[in-house]
């Protein structure tokens, strides 16, 4: 069984959170360039995607919150 690298989990990582939005058309990454990315840049992207989610997750609750009864 072939043994994946650092970089090439980050990348799949990458490609993962890209597709984990819903209603989103599935991404498809050229894995090609990312691999002349650092492990510290794609770790850099990682972190700017769950930033983002995490952004939209707040935005979506306080978007509900509105409609809650008292």
């Amino acid at each position: 069984m072939e043994k994946i690298s650092r970089k090439e989990q980050l990348i799949g990582d990458i490609q993962n959170l890209l597709n984990s939005y819903d209603g989103i058309h599935p991404t498809s990454l050229n894995v090609d360039l990312l691999k002349f990315m650092d492990e510290n840049t794609l770790v850099s992207i990682i972190d700017s995607l769950l930033d983002q989610k995490e952004k939209n997750l707040q935005a979506d609750e306080e978007w509900l919150g509105k409609f809650k009864t008292k």
